[in-house]
């Protein structure tokens, strides 16, 4: 068994990933965790200093992964904001409430690596047998 989160993949001149989990909701935790890395490289240097409540509803289980990540990005695009960890509080493939920890972008310790425009609907797949997602990001 691996202790890998997620996996990255290439898609012409946009990148994605691949994650799973236990559970789905482990799967989006661990996608919005991919996507972090995919900014920053890795999420080591990232404290835990500011916790931010994100609760979403949406009419699919795919439009709620796309809502999702979307809205991490617009965390860190508006306030600069780069999060390590993802507690989802409640979740059942339409409805999903979070807690995303993390802090302010610091140049002195963060580095960047990927600008991320959005994810996209492009091949976007949630696999609730396998507990497993695919993304592809514009970037």
């Amino acid at each position: 068994m691996t202790d890998r989160k997620f996996e990255l993949i290439e898609h012409t001149a946009d990148t994605g990933l691949i994650a799973w989990g236990d559970t789905l909701a482990g799967a989006f935790a661990n996608a919005a965790c991919g996507l972090c890395a995919i900014i920053t490289g890795g999420t080591e240097a990232v404290r835990e200093t500011e916790c931010r409540t994100l609760e979403l509803n949406e009419a699919d289980t795919e439009a709620l992964l796309f809502e999702w990540l979307n809205s991490l990005i617009y965390f860190f695009d508006a306030e600069m904001l780069l999060f390590s960890r993802f507690d989802i509080i409640e979740f059942d493939g339409l409805h999903l409430k979070a807690e995303c920890y993390g802090e302010p972008y610091d140049p002195s310790r963060h580095r960047l690596k990927t600008g991320v425009k959005a994810a996209t609907y492009h091949m976007l797949e949630v696999d609730g047998g396998r507990n497993r997602v695919r993304v592809i990001f514009d970037v």
